[in-house]
């Protein structure tokens, strides 16, 4: 990079510290182990000037096909000099051809749209104490045996493969599942993040058979902080509302393709994300 005293390397664990710390400025809840999960996951960039962190961001690839583009942070003081388009270009590169998603702040959209992205949808996010509510009886905790299927479960919803997050999830989260026949049909998982826990993906046919999911997760963390980031086309957003856990923001989807996004016949919907990050 051109201004002085100022360079662009690749993020590795050793720039993390600084990572969480930039993220707590512009108020989000990451703790060093959520950014420990995603650059685990990524190919990351930083900006750094005399030494010190002051931009961020992940390219998150899944296969050679689809990737997300996150955690793009740039200190207030070091804003209005073209770091956050200049890691935009650097993160874009390593993606290649691959579709590229994010979530967006509104103030965010128009460098994204002059990079090509589009609008697509909104995303709503939901977060409180967890209700006590009765667990339903046909929702089960998940085992190992069944992760082939969750990773299944999730490309079909999806559409691009995330057998890696999927994998890096095993090891972190837990799974309620929804089994027809002895087979799983709809899952859930939850796992620490932030303030607390957070509950996603939610992969399920319908929408009652997500709030099944839902419901038995929030049954076994009641009381305990929880979040939900969920599109608002999944109108599961007025139900969770109800559930007592507060609208308290969201984003902007966005997509970067040269063609459009694949059309798979499926049953199974996303209807709660990994996060707003991982989509």
């Amino acid at each position: 990079m051109t201004a002085a005293r100022v360079t662009l390397k690749t993020m590795t664990t050793e720039h993390l510290n600084d990572a969480v710390e930039l993220s707590r400025h512009v108020g989000w809840p990451h703790r060093r182990e959520d950014w420990e999960l995603m650059q685990s996951l990524s190919q990351g960039l930083v900006v750094r000037e005399q030494g010190r962190v002051v931009g961020t961001i992940l390219m998150t690839p899944y296969g050679d096909d689809a990737a997300t583009v996150n955690m793009v942070i740039v200190d207030a003081a070091m804003r209005g000099r073209g770091l956050g388009r200049k890691l935009m270009e650097e993160a874009l590169g390593r993606a290649g051809e691959r579709t590229c998603y994010l979530v967006a702040t509104q103030e965010g959209l128009p460098l994204y749209e002059k990079l090509g992205f589009v609008a697509t949808g909104k995303i709503v996010q939901h977060q409180g104490l967890a209700p006590s509510v009765d667990a339903p009886a046909h929702v089960s905790w998940g085992d190992d045996g069944d992760h082939a299927r969750l990773v299944v479960l999730d490309r079909a919803a999806f559409g691009h493969d995330r057998t890696t997050l999927m994998r890096s999830l095993r090891e972190r989260a837990k799974f309620a599942v929804v089994r027809d026949e002895g087979d799983v049909q709809a899952f859930a998982a939850i796992r620490r993040f932030g303030r607390g826990l957070v509950i996603g993906p939610v992969v399920a046919r319908k929408l009652h058979e997500a709030r099944c999911l839902v419901d038995f997760l929030l049954a076994d963390s009641a009381g305990k902080f929880v979040r939900i980031d969920t599109e608002e086309t999944t109108d599961l957003g007025e139900w969770l509302t109800r559930r007592g856990l507060a609208h308290v923001g969201g984003g902007i989807t966005m997509r970067r393709s040269a063609g459009e996004p694949k059309d798979e016949t499926t049953p199974h919907r996303t209807y709660a994300l990994v996060s707003q990050a991982l989509r």
